[in-house]
């Protein structure tokens, strides 16, 4: 009788460990999703956009996103200037070098529209963080 007990105290207690790491493995995947740091959405009213990308086709429009700000460091890419964001540690290609170069080395704030395809950023603005 006593052996019964405790065979059914320990599957219970092994259940209830099985149920603890199965809800704590769940928390754990709902907090590694991160938090959209950079690139974070902006209301596309408030920004001016002069870009041509707001011209284009719908086509081009499932491949671009809404304005959005990230942030990061400009560097020396292989071939042209690419921002190093050290939250999702991804390089964007830059499509504007020309502003990007007064920026070299420099942590800056970029509002623009991200083109999926290519992983280039479409600076509407540049701005340097303080």
């Amino acid at each position: 009788m006593k052996q019964i007990f405790y065979r059914l105290l320990i599957a219970a207690a092994l259940t209830i460990a099985a149920l603890i790491a199965s809800s704590s493995a769940r928390a754990q995947q709902s907090d590694a999703e991160p938090a959209p740091a950079t690139p974070r959405p902006q209301n596309p009213l408030s920004i001016p956009s002069d870009s041509p990308a707001t011209n284009q086709s719908s086509e081009s429009d499932n491949q671009t996103q809404d304005v959005l700000v990230f942030t990061g460091r400009i560097l020396q890419g292989k071939d042209a200037l690419v921002l190093n964001d050290p939250v999702t540690k991804m390089k964007y290609s830059l499509d504007n070098q020309a502003k990007a170069k007064h920026y070299l080395g420099k942590q800056v704030k970029i509002t623009g529209k991200l083109d999926m395809k290519s992983n280039t950023i479409r600076i509407d603005n540049i701005e340097p963080l303080l």
